[in-house]
């Protein structure tokens, strides 16, 4: 009892960083809530390229942070302290569902250099959403979307 939703979105992050957009692919067990982030593909304009590699290798790792922040990461409070206090209580994406990831690049030597460092993080989590709501018809606000959070929204 699956449902497989694709979500699109596209940034800019601050100042003079890069444009990046994205699709990613979803895959939802609708019994238990699960999300898997199955596939993203996100195309990039960094002005002129000096590393490919480099860039390749940021916006997949923001890709990646991103998803694991979107479907897992949450640090805990109660009244007095954070109760969040070691990896067994803080979820992290693991080896086995990092998504496949394709990232193309606009190389543009005759622009200025445009920075990447986190030009992946708003668009992956929005392009997640996005497939999220189009697999489940509905629309979560709150991060991260566990499975708990799912299941509550498709009751």
């Amino acid at each position: 009892d699956g449902a497989r939703g694709r979500g699109v979105a596209f940034a800019r992050y601050k100042n003079l960083a890069c444009y990046c957009a994205m699709v990613a692919d979803v895959a939802v067990d609708r019994a238990w809530g699960r999300v898997r982030v199955t596939r993203v593909v996100a195309a990039v304009d960094a002005g002129q390229i000096v590393n490919p590699d480099g860039v390749v290798n940021q916006i997949e790792g923001g890709i990646i942070q991103s998803a694991s922040w979107t479907l897992k990461e949450s640090v805990r409070f109660d009244r007095t302290r954070v109760t969040t206090r070691s990896w067994v209580d803080y979820p992290i994406v693991r080896f086995d569902e990092v998504p496949e990831v394709e990232v193309v690049l606009l190389n543009r030597p005759s622009e200025r250099f445009l920075g990447v460092g986190e030009g992946a993080h708003g668009p992956a989590a929005a392009a997640i959403a996005n497939a999220l709501a189009h697999a489940t018809g509905r629309r979560l606000r709150a991060l991260p979307f566990t499975a708990e959070r799912v299941k509550q929204a498709l009751a």
